[in-house]
């Protein structure tokens, strides 16, 4: 069997591939371990997964957030073989994730937009360069918790229209100081500013919510797209949940900027389920 995860700071999806061909499936919290401890992806598996796995595991694909360092790759293999010792685990960012499941092995501009945004260019079967992640706080363009904490911050200090600012409060009936606390005190506070993305689709057609969600997505390919050589020569692809649900105006500013946007999914991991089985079995 061959166990696959795409995991990010909202959730993990799993694909189990039996060795009959049959695909098992399965999905839990997500996970980050540069923000979580490790007895979340232990309790993860432990509930969603092992309960599914009814035969020999040969191999792990685990991509993931926050595994670029050689030490979170080596505490999230140790926690896989402490449930299946005998497998062989490789762990991968979310990048080469989005890049097996958006491009294949044809070359690219694989790009994340999600709760978190990140880019890079691929060659057709590694990635060869990168726009430097630095992270939500720092940047993230266009990302959910990028867009919610402009949105957030617009209510907070009253730059939202009225009438936007007093739907907005029906739906998140929170105080200066519980908002806050949500985001400098409790856990995930990327994924708690995610959550008012919703909220701005279903106004999009606001005047203030559509140059919010427009001037994000110019942000991001400003920043990320071109800054790669020849990205005028190459089809540029897309996967998470901001990108798919606002697809539409995604590729508007990318026409109204000359670039060519091709794949646009919701999650890499039926992409990256096809991968495996074509070129891993």
């Amino acid at each position: 069997m061959i166990i696959i995860a795409d995991s990010g700071s909202s959730k993990i999806d799993w694909r189990l591939l039996g060795a009959d061909g049959k695909i098992g499936q399965a999905n839990c919290a997500g996970f980050n371990p540069y923000y979580q401890p490790m007895e979340d992806l232990r309790k993860n598996i432990k509930e969603a997964l092992v309960p599914i796995v009814n035969e020999t595991v040969e191999k792990i694909f685990f991509y993931g957030t926050g595994v670029s360092s050689q030490k979170n790759q080596d505490l999230v293999r140790q926690t896989f073989l402490e449930f299946f010792p005998k497998a062989k685990v490789e762990i991968e960012w979310d990048l080469l994730a989005a890049a097996r499941a958006l491009c294949g092995h044809e070359p690219g501009i694989a790009c994340i937009v999600g709760t978190g945004s990140n880019s890079c260019l691929y060659d057709g079967e590694k990635i060869t360069g990168q726009v430097a992640n630095l992270g939500w706080i720092l940047a993230d363009e266009a990302s959910g918790a990028s867009i919610g904490k402009k949105l957030l911050f617009d209510y907070l200090r009253k730059k939202m229209p009225a009438p936007l600012a007093e739907q907005f409060h029906k739906r998140f009936p929170f105080t200066r100081e519980e908002f806050l606390e949500k985001i400098y005190q409790q856990e995930k506070p990327s994924t708690f500013l995610a959550t008012f993305s919703k909220f701005i689709f279903q106004h999009l057609k606001e005047p203030y919510c559509y140059k919010l969600v427009y001037d994000s997505f110019s942000e991001f390919y400003e920043n990320n797209v071109m800054a790669y050589e020849g990205y005028k020569n190459l089809k540029v692809h897309f996967v998470g949940s901001i990108a798919f649900y606002y697809s539409d105006l995604l590729r508007q500013v990318a026409s109204d900027k000359g670039i060519a946007v091709k794949n646009i999914l919701e999650a890499p991991i039926a992409g990256l389920t096809l991968y495996h089985q074509n070129f891993e079995r």
